[in-house]
């Protein structure tokens, strides 16, 4: 197993990673009968992408001997109603690190194949950008 979720009520879980024992909270947002305290589980989604493209960034980075330290990432997500869903993530990189051009295409082409990524609807608009410091 790799996590235990449990419904804390109020519309809130506990969500706890069996290995670590590090936990976070989930509440349903404001638009779907929330209080919106905390992230809901459209918000890890899309918070995950990001997540998993700094991630699989940084892997690479050590192998080329770039320092991606402080690299950060802005995420936007929209939901469709119809069926309720998430309809698209904006996911905004601010790159740290000193590289060259290519050396910035491998860390995109990598990010661009992140599990989370990969594991996402087709339909779901997924906008991707990098600023490179």
């Amino acid at each position: 197993m790799t996590s235990i979720v449990t419904y804390q009520g109020d519309l809130r879980c506990e969500s706890t990673h069996l290995k670590s024992g590090d936990s976070f909270t989930t509440d349903a947002p404001l638009d779907n009968h929330g209080k919106g305290e905390a992230f809901s589980p459209t918000d890890t989604v899309a918070t995950a992408l990001a997540s998993c493209m700094l991630t699989v960034m940084a892997i690479k980075a050590e192998e080329l001997g770039v320092n991606l330290l402080g690299s950060a990432a802005k995420v936007t997500k929209f939901m469709s109603s119809s069926p309720r869903r998430i309809a698209q993530i904006d996911v905004e990189l601010e790159m740290k690190g000193t590289c060259d051009q290519r050396t910035q295409l491998i860390l995109e082409r990598v990010a661009n194949t992140c599990p989370v990524l990969n594991s996402l609807h087709p339909e779901l608009i997924k906008n991707i950008i990098f600023n490179w410091g």
